[in-house]
């Protein structure tokens, strides 16, 4: 049993509250209620309570907020082993895309694939993120592309949620190619995933709308329809937008306010100053950007000079970037894109958070959030993003309780 209200004491947190650089305490304390956070400080300036308390010495252990996973797809079926063998003799992604491979097969297995089977797999996946400290994470749909398939994908996203220690956003990416039966139809196609949207809100089933707007996704108005249905349902959008080429998609999701802006390596400067209004957070993806063996590095610097926040994910999927460690997403974002260690972790912590919609509540060890945070066999939080290869993740808490344990 877990008492109401814990103690964690002796650690050397890394809040990543505003302020001082990582938000860093030295000998710091937590003091949990239930499975939210009520005091944060120096230990031995707690207030004294009546109530009994149980506590934990962390010994001089590093503690951040617990991480967040905030773009991944990571319920489908089969892999895409062979594709990553034909880009390595010389195919391009968009080769293979437009010969009716890359997502189109994806989609075929997904299809074919039981909601068990679906579930089970995904959940495999969910626990190695959840090894490394993971206390959030987004799951899109897209990997269904018809009605049916897009709801029992996102049915098996909110499964994980509810059967692990894991908090689950869901992401409706209807729009993420063109199935077969739509071919030469796509805004046929694009007018059923608007027509879609109604049922999946009403099931409980959709946090936020996303589109995939690019050369081999879908053009700027119909991503707009799509932006249009969420917006009138009151569900927030978010984009997959400038991967592979500028299509402005960034300035059209500004519109939207969208959540997040995501890959982004040929964000223009009408885009940069289009999220930085908007308030929209950039999530860059390292892990497609090092499957792909991209070039073009996204605008960093002018992300960064414009206060754009940035956020780092995953990306987990089949296709383009089929890992599964945020620590090592990490070191590349500081190694390949050119992020700060600092940077690296709010950008999975803080303003991964905001990518969610969740900052109120997530990503910062503040007094009133959600007590998740995650405990390193580490001295400093730059460690996390230098060390690769090894988990150095001790204990996790997921609200309050830590995993292992009940109530």
């Amino acid at each position: 049993m877990t008492a109401d209200l814990q103690l964690w004491r002796h650690a050397r947190l890394a809040t990543m509250a505003p302020g001082a650089p990582w938000g860093l305490i030295d000998d710091g304390a937590l003091l949990l209620r239930g499975e939210r956070i009520e005091w944060v400080g120096r230990d031995g300036d707690q207030r004294a309570s009546a109530e009994t308390v149980e506590e934990h010495d962390l010994q001089g252990a590093l503690v951040t907020p617990g991480l967040i996973d905030c773009h991944t797809h990571l319920v489908y079926a089969g892999d895409r082993a062979r594709e990553f063998e034909l880009r390595l003799e010389g195919a391009s992604y968009e080769d293979i895309a437009r010969a009716g491979g890359g997502i189109r097969s994806t989609v075929a297995a997904t299809r074919a694939a039981s909601d068990d089977a679906l579930f089970a797999a995904a959940r495999g996946r969910a626990r190695v993120l959840m090894a490394e400290g993971v206390t959030t994470i987004e799951v899109k749909s897209g990997y269904g592309l018809a009605q049916d398939h897009e709801a029992r994908c996102l049915r098996v996203a909110r499964r994980l949620g509810a059967e692990l220690p894991l908090t689950v956003r869901t992401t409706s990416l209807g729009a993420h190619a063109l199935p077969p039966e739509y071919a030469g139809r796509a805004d046929d196609y694009i007018a059923a995933v608007c027509d879609w949207l109604p049922a999946q809100q009403r099931d409980g089933l959709v946090d936020a709308v996303d589109a995939f707007c690019d050369t081999i996704g879908f053009t700027p108005p119909q991503t707009r329809r799509v932006f249009d249905a969420a917006s009138r349902l009151g569900l927030p959008v978010k984009l997959h937008a400038e991967q592979l080429s500028d299509q402005h998609g960034a300035v059209l999701a500004a519109q939207y306010r969208a959540l997040s802006c995501d890959h982004l390596e040929w964000l223009g400067d009408d885009g940069v100053a289009a999220l930085a209004t908007a308030g929209t957070t950039a999530v860059l993806l390292p892990g497609a950007f090092y499957f792909l063996r991209e070039t073009k590095l996204p605008p960093v610097a002018a992300l960064r000079a414009a206060g754009v926040p940035i956020a780092i994910a995953s990306d987990h999927n089949p296709g383009s970037s089929p890992g599964l460690s945020l620590l090592l997403m990490l070191n590349m974002a500081c190694t390949l894109l050119r992020l700060t260690p600092e940077e690296a972790l709010r950008g999975v912590t803080a303003h991964a958070a905001r990518a969610l919609g969740l900052q109120a509540t997530h990503g910062m060890l503040r007094a009133g959030m959600r007590a998740d945070f995650a405990v390193w066999d580490l001295g400093h939080p730059n460690e996390l993003s230098y060390w690769f290869g090894r988990n150095p993740c001790r204990r996790v808490v997921q609200g309050g309780i830590e995993r292992g344990t009940s109530r």
